[in-house]
Formats: structure tokens, C-alpha cells, sequence
């Protein structure tokens, strides 16, 4: 079970998440592709790098970071935004 970003996340891209993530599966990584980082509207947790030690959520400054069970159903779409987005 993987961490998914959701709609609070859109135009923020506040990378403190990323910036604690002990694997870094925050993406896109604003040092090492700011095209990229530019060109979407928010943050990506990879769920095939996510090890699930929740130490992102606490570092989220507008709540948007769920354990994909806990995804609000109003934001259950932003599963499957999170995976297309690697794949």
C-alpha cells in the first residue's frame, strides 16, 4: 500500500515531503528536473518506491498526503492520477 497525493496538492507543490522522504519517491524532483517540475500542476509519490513509513503526511502543509486506503472518496481518482503519472 502506497502514500498518494491528492487535490490540496494542485498548484501548491510545496516539497517539503519531498524533501524528508528517506527514498525519494517524491517526484518530480525540483532540483533535478525543473522542466518538468514546471510543467505539472502537482506532486507524484511513486508507489513502487514508497515504503510506507508515513514520515511525508506530518510534512504536508495543506493535508494532501493519504495512505491509499484512506483516500477521501471524493479523491479516490487521484490513485489512479498517481500511478498513471509512472507509468
Amino acid at each position: 500500500m502506497a502514500y498518494v497525493i491528492c487535490e490540496p496538492c494542485i498548484d501548491v507543490k510545496d516539497s517539503a515531503c519531498a524533501d524528508v522522504c528517506p527514498v525519494d519517491c517524491i517526484y518530480p524532483h525540483a532540483n533535478e528536473s525543473p522542466d518538468e517540475y514546471e510543467a505539472v500542476n502537482q506532486l507524484y509519490i511513486d508507489p513502487e518506491e514508497c515504503i510506507d513509513c508515513n514520515v511525508c503526511t506530518p510534512e504536508c502543509p495543506v493535508e494532501a498526503i493519504f495512505m491509499e486506503e484512506d483516500v477521501p472518496e471524493e479523491w479516490e481518482h487521484f490513485i489512479e492520477i498517481n500511478a498513471e503519472y509512472f507509468q
